[in-house]
């Protein structure tokens, strides 16, 4: 049996420790999130006798390059904030495991793969969706951290547009359908980041970051607005159902996940804990995807 010398296992250390660098600097797992998002759209939208595998994984391909990007993008331009923060600052950028003008010259070149496979392989539209979603996300949202919470309604709108992308990758146009579930990933992104904003206000505060809402308070006022957004999803997730995209099993699962979520902001609402915002983030974390399997799951 072959044996590994010290400098094959240093190099292989090497590598290794290269490509977490990379997977952290793409947010790999939000990455992820946004491409299952953008495929759960693509397949709700796609209505042909023969389901467009090709379109498919362009989409697939080419909307997490483009989320990766963003990604990267935000960690470049934070490089410094995240120095500041205990969430951040074991990232490749803060602790020089990947340079600048590296981070810059990858960013650029799998945001141009990105758009170039949406570009080539679904249509217009669905690319001039995928490069808003970048532009507003890195340029707008990103600054705009600082400023207040306002933030929070510029980031939900390219948060919401995955399956928006799949859906116009899969049909071309932008129908009721459409607006449908961007309009539930949208009202999802409040509940879900002001909880993460509440968890990690004191990491937040030094970076100067101000996500929450009524002055950025931790107090019953934010809790309320927490509530009353999940709120909406009840109605939101039913809209599926109503006009027929998806059959009532789907509706059912949308509404006990409502008011499972919704009853988290309650107990939330009744001590202002870290730990029920903690539960409320993992909460959000759950709601999402259940509901979209079960659309997809019950698809007419």
């Amino acid at each position: 049996m072959r044996t590994i010398n010290i400098s094959e296992q240093s190099f292989l250390d090497f590598l290794a420790l290269r490509a977490k660098a990379y997977y952290e600097l793409i947010k790999f797992r939000l990455s992820a999130l946004v491409t299952f998002s953008a495929a759960f759209g693509f397949i709700l939208g796609d209505s042909g006798t023969f389901f467009s595998w090709g379109k498919f994984f362009a989409l697939a391909l080419g909307g997490f390059l483009i989320t990766g990007a963003s990604g990267a993008a935000n960690e470049i331009w934070e490089r410094d904030i995240d120095k500041l923060m205990k969430r951040t600052q074991n990232r490749p950028l803060p602790l020089n495991i990947i340079s600048l003008s590296e981070a810059y010259w990858f960013t650029g070149i799998i945001a141009i793969l990105g758009i170039s496979l949406l570009w080539i392989f679904t249509n217009p539209l669905t690319t001039f969706l995928g490069v808003l979603s970048m532009v507003l996300y890195v340029f707008v949202y990103t600054p705009l951290k600082k400023v207040g919470p306002i933030a929070v309604f510029v980031g939900a709108i390219p948060g919401a547009m995955p399956p928006l992308l799949g859906w116009t990758a899969a049909t071309g146009v932008i129908g009721h359908e459409a607006l449908i579930l961007f309009g539930i990933q949208f009202i999802w992104q409040f509940p879900h980041f002001w909880a993460i904003a509440w968890v990690s206000d004191d990491d937040y505060k030094k970076a100067g970051f101000k996500l929450l809402p009524s002055g950025g308070k931790k107090d019953l006022n934010t809790a309320i607005q927490i509530m009353i957004y999940t709120l909406f999803l009840l109605p939101l997730g039913l809209l599926p159902t109503y006009f027929g995209l998806t059959g009532i099993n789907s509706g059912i699962v949308a509404t006990i996940c409502g008011v499972l979520f919704l009853a988290q902001t309650f107990s939330h609402m009744r001590d202002c804990s870290r730990k029920s915002a903690l539960k409320i983030m993992f909460g959000s974390f759950l709601y999402l995807p259940i509901v979209q399997i079960a659309y997809l799951l019950d698809k007419i």
